[in-house]
């Protein structure tokens, strides 16, 4: 059988891979943040939950409008009393207690069997232990969970109590990296990879939490899916995307 050390290596592959950058490729991410700063300001410091509450919310939260989602939350806080008696409350009915959600079938199932499955993997329902491990062991075993994939599981370690550094890159994050030539096209852990390369050591957890809620921000509100407003852009000077199609409309 392998040993701890050979599952989970502790390695120092993220420093390796920052010092190999130039200092022009070393600074890119903090110059987008600094710029994403100046335009929308600081963003509002989240209070975080304990992680078993994260990952609750972060499984319904796909597709669903942040503020629906914190309410369905707090609606199923009230409803069930206890994380226990939402595992175990028949699927119908948690299915009809998150029914304003998107997909609310298939969330109500991953949802109930996330949380039997903690509680048979662990002997308890709570995630509270997983603070005693690594980063990287900590999202390998999230991502044993119906539901939990690298996006939900870097939202679960970096916005919770555990507060870890990850990137949670959702479809506004790999539009925005990806129209500014910060990465290729790619799927959420790929994106996530090449973007960890290049953050700087001495940015905290806390602060990967702001630059993904200003990424956010920019993605909903001005580099939209369908009609994005370039010329407002405060990125626009370097992506090459934005570029384009100003050129395009000149």
């Amino acid at each position: 059988m392998a040993s701890e050390q050979e599952l989970f290596p502790t390695g120092d592959d993220e420093s390796a891979r920052r010092r190999r950058l130039t200092p022009e490729e070393a600074d890119r991410l903090p110059h987008v943040h600094r710029l994403l700063l100046g335009h929308f300001g600081e963003p509002k410091r989240r209070e975080p939950w304990d992680p078993l509450s994260q990952m609750i919310y972060s499984l319904l939260a796909s597709r669903t409008k942040t503020e629906l989602t914190y309410a369905i939350v707090r609606n199923l806080r009230h409803r069930f009393g206890t994380w226990e008696n939402l595992r175990d409350a028949p699927l119908g009915e948690i299915e009809e207690a998150i029914r304003d959600i998107t997909f609310p079938e298939q969330k109500a199932l991953y949802l109930k069997a996330a949380l039997e499955q903690i509680t048979e993997r662990y002997g308890s329902l709570t995630l509270d232990f997983l603070a005693r491990y690594r980063t990287d062991k900590t999202r390998a075993w999230l991502e044993q969970l119906p539901g939990v994939g690298r996006q939900v599981s870097a939202a679960i370690v970096n916005f919770s109590s555990l507060r870890r550094r990850a990137i949670p890159v959702d479809a506004h994050h790999l539009r925005v990296t990806q129209r500014l030539g910060l990465t290729p096209r790619a799927d959420a852990a790929t994106t996530e990879e090449r973007l960890m390369r290049l953050v700087p050591e001495t940015w905290t957890a806390e602060m990967l939490d702001d630059h993904h809620q200003l990424i956010k921000q920019l993605g909903q509100t001005i580099c939209t899916f369908a009609e994005p407003k370039c010329r407002q852009c405060p990125l626009v000077k370097i992506c090459p995307y934005g570029q384009r199609q100003v050129a395009a409309k000149e």
